[in-house]
């Protein structure tokens, strides 16, 4: 990758690291269902005007809407309102770090619904070390019952599994030739459509009092930054860098994350969390597979020089 695309990938990590710290000054007045809501009703209509400005459409037909309402759940609703929920009980931070999983269900799940993308030897040993730093990041408290936040972990981490099914089964959309953004527009569309009569049962809204302006002020960073600033910042990423190099974005959220949270909200951070989440970068190494590859060559020895006549 070039300066320009690691500047783009530095700068979604700040965009997507901050959405937990958005996340966590905006739960203090609005409900985590509702925050959802409005983070992707203001989201669809920002990115269906940048979508248009860039000369897309939405697509047609229902077979494509399907399968847009399945990602909207799946990549969005769910994971979003999992997150959300799950912050009401544990930091923003350890939030993301359990987010970085993503990448180790990614593995699991390919390998069980794809032809293409079984697992290797690297790849089980990323995942068995990423199932380790859950582990220890979660604790042996959590583990046995006596966690108070046990529950909010488990969310985040079926959030993880979310993201992970939606990968696969975004893989589709470019067969139906399906458009970066319009891609970005339609999921969001959507889950604001699922979320709407939940909001409105679960949490009725309307009756909620009038959210203080720093809870107005984070609403609106986590629908115009963290959202679709970061989408249109992601999609481009995606078509100069590739999927893969887009990736390593995992490795960066947690430290925006922590950094924000411990800097601005003076939320802790344990001990083992760190280790926790630097097990699970050693596990998204294993199964990128670049670093080790790049330590092997460096280790190979140079070449002789060529005999001279």
């Amino acid at each position: 990758m070039g300066a320009a695309e690691w500047a783009i990938l530095t700068l979604l990590a700040v965009l997507w690291g901050g959405a937990f710290f958005f996340i966590e000054v905006a739960l203090a007045g609005v409900p985590p269902i509702t925050l959802v809501l409005v983070r992707m009703t203001l989201a669809a209509l920002l990115l269906y005007v940048a979508m248009r400005l860039m000369g897309q459409r939405l697509p047609g037909g229902w077979r494509v809407w399907r399968a847009l309402f399945l990602l909207g759940l799946l990549n969005n609703a769910l994971p979003f309102m999992l997150y959300a929920w799950g912050q009401m009980a544990i930091t923003g931070g350890l939030a993301s770090i359990l987010n970085a999983t993503t990448p180790l269900w990614a593995v699991v799940v390919a390998h069980l619904l794809t032809d293409d993308e079984k697992a290797t030897p690297g790849k089980v040993a990323g995942v068995l070390l990423g199932i380790v730093g859950v582990v220890v990041m979660v604790g042996g408290d959590a583990l046995a019952g006596l966690g108070d936040a046990l529950v909010a972990q488990i969310a985040c981490l079926v959030g993880a599994l979310s993201y992970a099914l939606a990968s696969v089964q975004a893989r589709g959309f470019r067969a139906m030739g399906v458009r970066p953004m319009a891609l970005a527009t339609g999921q969001s569309i959507t889950a604001a459509a699922l979320l709407l009569p939940v909001a409105l049962i679960v949490e009725t809204p309307w009756r909620l009092p009038m959210p203080g302006v720093s809870v107005v002020a984070a609403l609106l960073g986590l629908a115009i930054f963290s959202t679709t600033f970061a989408y249109v910042l992601y999609f481009r990423l995606l078509e100069t860098a590739g999927a893969t190099n887009s990736l390593l974005v995992t490795f960066l959220i947690p430290i925006t994350a922590i950094l924000l949270g411990t800097l601005v909200l003076g939320e802790r951070v344990e001990p083992g969390q760190l280790i926790g989440m630097a097990l699970i970068a050693l596990g998204l190494a294993a199964i990128d597979g670049r670093p080790w590859a790049w330590l092997t060559r460096r280790r190979q020895p140079l070449a002789p020089p060529p005999p001279r006549p």
